[in-house]
């Protein structure tokens, strides 16, 4: 989802804000972002559909992860799906 600015202050995320241009690409960027950001207990089915027939789905999902972004459907996950897949590849073994 692009809807938010690259943050120079994150370290190891330079090869992603040099080709930031992905977003250009982001079927998101031509939808409403109401379906994105949905309000709490609401339904991200819609964007999460609209993600899986995007062509920059990873690139997406990888800014978002470097980029720690807690709000919203970025890469076809939920905040919490994001938070639980940092965690998993965080852990040893």
């Amino acid at each position: 989802m692009p809807a938010s600015s690259p943050n120079s202050d994150h370290r190891g995320t330079a090869a992603l804000e040099s080709t930031w241009d992905w977003r250009d690409e982001a079927l998101c960027a031509e939808t409403d972002p109401e379906a994105f950001f949905p309000e709490k207990g609401g339904s991200t089915r819609e964007a999460k559909e609209l993600c899986i027939e995007c062509a920059v789905q990873h690139q997406c999902l990888t800014y978002a992860l470097a980029h720690d972004e807690r709000f919203g459907v970025w890469g076809g996950l939920s905040e919490r799906e994001r938070r639980r897949l940092a965690f998993r590849t965080a852990q040893p073994g």
